[in-house]
């Protein structure tokens, strides 16, 4: 009787361990996580529409489609602008995605991506404003940007120019809108996208010409061995038309 017992026991516990062996195999099989940190107020890169917490904007779909190619969950924070590079290196996420320009003193703090998008920035004013045409006519007036971004360094190289830094871009046409400046810098498509939603029609528009043509990227970590997973992914997406849909889907039209 003990030894029926005892084999009874046995089988028990063979089963049971092949329970736990199972349920870590699919464990296993489970797509990891990819944390990304963005800042949701750069339509029509990354945004959240009024009511939601669902981010959107080509930034959103674009990072979505390489987790898809990596066989990743994407899970999207919502973050400073200013704090994106040190959660990075903090390691309180993988990668960011937020309209992000490649920049010399950025890949010394982390790695970036292959280009993704091909910007620039622009000067946007009231829509009264007949005295500034063009960066030039800048010179000792006020000018709003969003802090940390390229708009705020080329603003900061304006003569006599008393720059205004805001958290989000929202503020910064908010502060134009009410006169608190004479002009913002900003990227193109994010002032284009402003104006034709109707955010600024009626008090804002774009003058002179682009500036400094500048390339986002998707920044991680120093030697990440995600870099070359992001950048193959990316370049796998443009093979296979999938980033030409989202292009057109956020731009109208594909750049070729």
């Amino acid at each position: 009787m003990k030894k029926v017992f005892m084999l009874l026991m046995a089988m028990v516990m063979v089963v049971m361990m092949a329970g736990c062996g199972g349920g870590e195999k699919k464990a296993a099989q489970a797509p990891k996580v990819l944390k990304v940190g963005t800042e949701p107020t750069f339509a029509p890169f990354e945004f959240q529409k009024e009511g939601s917490k669902e981010f959107d904007g080509f930034d959103m779909d674009l990072i979505r489609a390489i987790g898809k190619q990596l066989n990743m969950k994407v899970e999207i924070l919502n973050m400073g602008f200013d704090a994106l590079i040190p959660a990075i290196n903090a390691g309180n996420i993988d990668l960011a995605i937020a309209g992000m320009s490649i920049t010399p003193d950025r890949q010394k703090a982390v790695d970036m991506s292959d280009p993704y998008y091909v910007s620039g920035l622009v000067v946007v004013v009231g829509k009264d404003n007949a005295a500034v045409k063009s960066v030039n006519d800048l010179g000792n007036k006020g000018i709003a940007v969003q802090i940390g971004t390229t708009g705020a360094e080329r603003a900061s190289k304006v003569p006599g120019a008393k720059v205004k830094n805001f958290n989000t871009n929202a503020e910064v046409f908010l502060e134009l809108k009410n006169k608190g400046v004479d002009a913002v810098i900003i990227d193109k498509p994010v002032a284009e996208y402003f104006l034709a939603t109707g955010g600024g029609k009626d008090f804002a528009k774009i003058v002179g010409d682009t500036m400094e043509a500048e390339s986002y990227g998707i920044s991680l970590k120093k030697n990440s061995p995600l870099t070359k997973e992001i950048n193959k992914a990316l370049l796998d997406l443009k093979k296979n038309g999938e980033y030409d849909k989202l292009y057109a889907k956020w731009f109208g039209a594909v750049k070729k």
